[in-house]
Parts: structure tokens; C-alpha cells; sequence
């Protein structure tokens, strides 16, 4: 005898009869033929929608010549091929820039969107764990749309209802992989949605040579290299406390040395004060004529140094306070920058334990206290760790250059900073491909920036010298 049972009943039975035959027949609801043909035109319509939307320059370019050719024939669509390239060559000709911001990027975008990340979407979400299979049905994230830049392709994402950022940031090597791409960076767009950036080339590749030393006194951020996206990397060192961390050649000289010839025409016209730590006797020793008199190196001056530094500091908030909030450099006041060379080895390694301790006071009083009166710390370390550097967290902004663990990277920048693609440990040992690279991270964003600081040579650090020395010791 066969019984026909709906859904999933057939789970409940249990037979006892080897006979006994069971025949599941699922419940089938017949949607009217109308039905859907209305529902896949209206796809077909709102995908129509979609593409000249967001594809109107690709779009135009294929679709135009082929309608041309049906109403006029295929002269019509020469001259129109030729009239498009003399156009164009023109355009490139007199704004190269544009050109390629409006066209060539748009096209680019346009190809790798549907030869790319789409042809690709289906297996690379199933595969990575960020789509589902269930009931044969896929339950993929949705890809809004693809932008390209000179660098990279933006990829904007919708999230399955239910996933969390944490389950894209742990697969970013499956999805770099999957699209071919070097690596894969993941950021928030909005509640929902994340924009995923995934490099074509890299402008960091080779080194990059000393900065002109800026026209104008500058003290706000300064330009000190070049960002992954091609623009300048400035770091802001007034008004906030910036930590450099990296193994040994992995450049923290480049972003001590690049402030400091940013900061140059600032010292010269009496905005800028540059104090200098030099424990190691061996970086800033080289330029020791620009600090003049507020140059230190044994631990014993080092301390007294920074107990100045806390006292200028004191007697600054003592007259600001109820007047003013926030420091502005004149010729009376100036922006002080505490510059250290090798922190870890004033508060870690020094042997004797009282001077290590009134060190460690006097920076922990200069970065809790002294960004608002015009005293900043720019302090450079090997060993991130929390016993070696434990005021680490008193830095609001900061720099990871190549280190030698994977935990260390959120050691400096952050629970996390890892996951959203800072791979300071991965950054090569080579000195032409690797040598002030890092990421940094401020103190109002999470998002890690990879970045490039520029080479200041010995060569550039004598002229420096040269030109600028007797500001250093008139200060």
C-alpha cells in the first residue's frame, strides 16, 4: 500500500515492515504562466535600468555603432569611429587626466565588472564560505557596483542578511585569490554594505626620493611621502602624538627625517622647535647641528631634556588655562616636536630602574597632556610589545612599518587592524621594496592607509645642515 505524505513527514516515520513502501510527493503550487513572464521581464527591464545607470560611457560605446550601422550602414560607422579617436586624441592631448577619469577608467570598470567579479562571483562566494547552498538554491551577497582608479578596483557589496563585517575580514585571502588580485582590503560603506579594494599594480613599488624642502612654513600636516592611492601622505604632528614602529631597516629614519626636513622652513621663521632623543648615538646625530643645544643622546641629558619638556609644557597650560583651548604657533609660543629616535631603550632597556622610571613619567605626562598647549612626541620603536612600550596606547596616531610577527601589527595599530588589511609583517626586507613602507592609522579613522615615506639621503640630510643649522642652534 503507498501513502503519499507532504513536506518533510517522511523524516517522522519508521517502518517496521521491510515491505512497506513510502512514496514522498512534496506539495507543488502552480504559479500562472503570466505570472512569470511579468517577473522576468521586469528583471530584464530593471537590469536594463542597472546597466545604464551605472555603465553609460560602455554602453554607449557598444550599442551606438551597431544602431548606426543598422539605420546608415557601415560608413556612417567608420566616420564615426574615426570622428571618436581624433576626439579623443585631442582630449588626451590637452587633459590626459580627464580623459582617463572619464573615460578609460569608466570602460575599465566596465570590463572588469562583468569579465571579472561577476563571471567569477558565483564560485568565489560559494567556495570562500560567504555564500550559502541551501535547498539548491544559492544565497549569494549582492555586488552593487565596480569603480576602478589608477590603482585599484572599489568593489561595493551587499551583505546577506545575518553576516557580520568579521566574516568578510577573516576570508580576504580567498577573495584576493579568487579575483586575482595581490590582496583585498575590506571597509564599512554603511550598515550592510562594505566596499572591498583590491590593487591592480602598486605605486609604492620603488623607493621614493627626498621631498623638496616646502616653500612656505608649514606646521599643520606635512607631506612627508606618498599614499597608496597616489596622493601625498601628510602626518599631522601638531596637535596630536605620533608612534613610528618597525624592524630594524625598515625605515623609521625615513619618517623621522622627512618630518623634520617638512618642518625646516617652519624653524627658520620661529614656529617650530625640534627636540631631539638620540640614545642610539647613531640617526640623528647626523644632523645634530639643526637641534642645536636641544639635542641629547646619553640617558642622564635624555631625562633632563624631557623634564624641560614637561616643564615648558606646565608653564604653557598654566597661562592657556581659562583663555584657551588650543594651541596656535607664533614666534612667542612655538610648536615644540620631541623627537625619539629609540623609545624602547629610555623605558625598556635602560639598567638603571629610577632613571627608567622618571623617563616614562615625563612621556607619559607630554602625550596626556601636551598636545593641547603645542608639545608633540614623535617617538620610534623596534619591539612593540606592551613591556617594552607601555604607553604605547597614549599615541593617538600611528605608523607600522615592516615588523616581524603577524600579532605585532596589532600591537601598534589596533585589535583588528590586521583583519582589515595592514600587513605590516608581510611588507619585504628588500631596502628598494620595502623600506618605508607601512600603514598608518589615525586616530579618527580605524581604516588602515598603506603608505610610502619618502628617502632622505645623507647627502640631503648635509644640505640641510648647511642651510638651516643656525636656526636650530638660535632656537
Amino acid at each position: 500500500m503507498f501513502k503519499k505524505l507532504p513536506g518533510d513527514e517522511t523524516r517522522r516515520l519508521v517502518s517496521t515492515t521491510p515491505d512497506t513502501a513510502v512514496v514522498f510527493r512534496p506539495a507543488v503550487v502552480h504559479t500562472p504562466a503570466i505570472i512569470a513572464i511579468l517577473i522576468y521581464v521586469c528583471r530584464v527591464l530593471a537590469g536594463l535600468v542597472r546597466l545604464v545607470w551605472k555603465h553609460p560611457i560602455a554602453l554607449a560605446v557598444v550599442v551606438t555603432p551597431g544602431v548606426i550601422w543598422y539605420l546608415y550602414g557601415w560608413p556612417w560607422v567608420l566616420a564615426l569611429v574615426n570622428a571618436v579617436v581624433a576626439a579623443g586624441s585631442i582630449w588626451t592631448l590637452f587633459d590626459r587626466a580627464s580623459f582617463r577619469r572619464v573615460i578609460t577608467l569608466r570602460l575599465l570598470a566596465f570590463w572588469r565588472c562583468f569579465w571579472v567579479y561577476r563571471r567569477h562571483w558565483q564560485p568565489v562566494m560559494i567556495v570562500s564560505g560567504l555564500g550559502r547552498h541551501l535547498h539548491g538554491r544559492d544565497y549569494l551577497p549582492r555586488l552593487v557596483k565596480v569603480t576602478c582608479d589608477d590603482w585599484a578596483d572599489v568593489v561595493t557589496v551587499k551583505m546577506l542578511s545575518g553576516q557580520a563585517v568579521e566574516d568578510w575580514t577573516d576570508r580576504t585571502d580567498h577573495l584576493a585569490h579568487g579575483f586575482g588580485a595581490t590582496s583585498c582590503r575590506v571597509t564599512v560603506a554603511k550598515a550592510g554594505r562594505l566596499v572591498l579594494t583590491f590593487p591592480r599594480n602598486d605605486p609604492l613599488a620603488a623607493p621614493l626620493p627626498s621631498l623638496p624642502v616646502p616653500a612656505s612654513a608649514e606646521v599643520g600636516p606635512v607631506e612627508i611621502g606618498r599614499c597608496e592611492d597616489g596622493s601625498p601622505w601628510r602626518l599631522n604632528v601638531h596637535g596630536t602624538h605620533v608612534l613610528v614602529a618597525g624592524a630594524t631597516g625598515s625605515g623609521k629614519g625615513s619618517v623621522i627625517w622627512s618630518t623634520i626636513r617638512a618642518l625646516l622652513p617652519a624653524v627658520r621663521a620661529g614656529l617650530v622647535e625640534l627636540w631631539a632623543l638620540d640614545p642610539k648615538l647613531m640617526e640623528l646625530s647626523y644632523g645634530r647641528a639643526l637641534f642645536g643645544d636641544r639635542y641629547a643622546a646619553t640617558p642622564e641629558k635624555c631625562a633632563d631634556l624631557l623634564k624641560e619638556a614637561v616643564r615648558v609644557m606646565q608653564e604653557r597650560a598654566a597661562r592657556f588655562a581659562g583663555v584657551r583651548r588650543s594651541h596656535t604657533p607664533t614666534a612667542e609660543d612655538p610648536f615644540i616636536l620631541i623627537i625619539v629616535d629609540e623609545v624602547a631603550f629610555l623605558t625598556a632597556y635602560q639598567p638603571d630602574r629610577q632613571l627608567r622610571q622618571e623617563i616614562t613619567a615625563a612621556l607619559a605626562t607630554l602625550t596626556t597632556q601636551g598636545r593641547a598647549v603645542g608639545v608633540g612626541v614623535l617617538a620610534a620603536l623596534q619591539d612593540p610589545r606592551k613591556e617594552v612600550m607601555n604607553i604605547r596606547n597614549l599615541f593617538p596616531d600611528k605608523i607600522a612599518l615592516r615588523l616581524d610577527e603577524s600579532e605585532q601589527v596589532d600591537m601598534v595599530l589596533g585589535e583588528g587592524a590586521r583583519d582589515r588589511g595592514a600587513h605590516a609583517d608581510l611588507i619585504s626586507p628588500c631596502p628598494d621594496l620595502g623600506a618605508g613602507v607601512g600603514y598608518v592609522r589615525l586616530e579618527n579613522n580605524p581604516d588602515p592607509v598603506r603608505v610610502r615615506a619618502a628617502y632622505v639621503s645623507d647627502a640631503d640630510i648635509r644640505d640641510m645642515v648647511a642651510e638651516y643649522a643656525e636656526w636650530g642652534e638660535a632656537a
